[in-house]
């Protein structure tokens, strides 16, 4: 139980974590509001999010316990919840960022 990775969920209401350290498909604890473990279904990236339970196309994604975005897709829990499937509420340039690097999509450099 101790060599387990380690996600953090800061308040109880939110329904992602974020994710300390890179994670493969494997069981990590989740720390903070919460000391349960949770199955991850598919590799996260250091600092991103994981689903901490399903949550369904148009739902809101709560961090902080505040709202952070909405889900553009049915999210399984244990897989990564990044722009590939949730929209920013605060800003309508986050679809045309890439979802790891967050580099700008649209632009062109030359």
């Amino acid at each position: 139980m101790n060599n387990m990775k380690v996600a953090f969920k800061i308040e109880a209401e939110d329904n992602v974590a974020t994710a300390l350290m890179e994670i493969d498909t494997e069981t990590i604890k989740l720390r903070g509001v919460s000391e349960e473990t949770l199955a991850v279904l598919e590799k996260i990236p250091e600092g991103h999010k994981i689903a901490t339970k399903d949550i369904s196309e148009g739902e809101f994604i709560l961090k902080y316990a505040v709202t952070i975005g909405r889900a553009t897709r049915d999210i399984k829990k244990g897989t990564w919840v990044s722009l590939h499937c949730m929209e920013s509420l605060y800003d309508e340039r986050s679809s045309h960022l890439d979802s790891v690097t967050g580099k700008p999509k649209d632009i062109s450099y030359e």
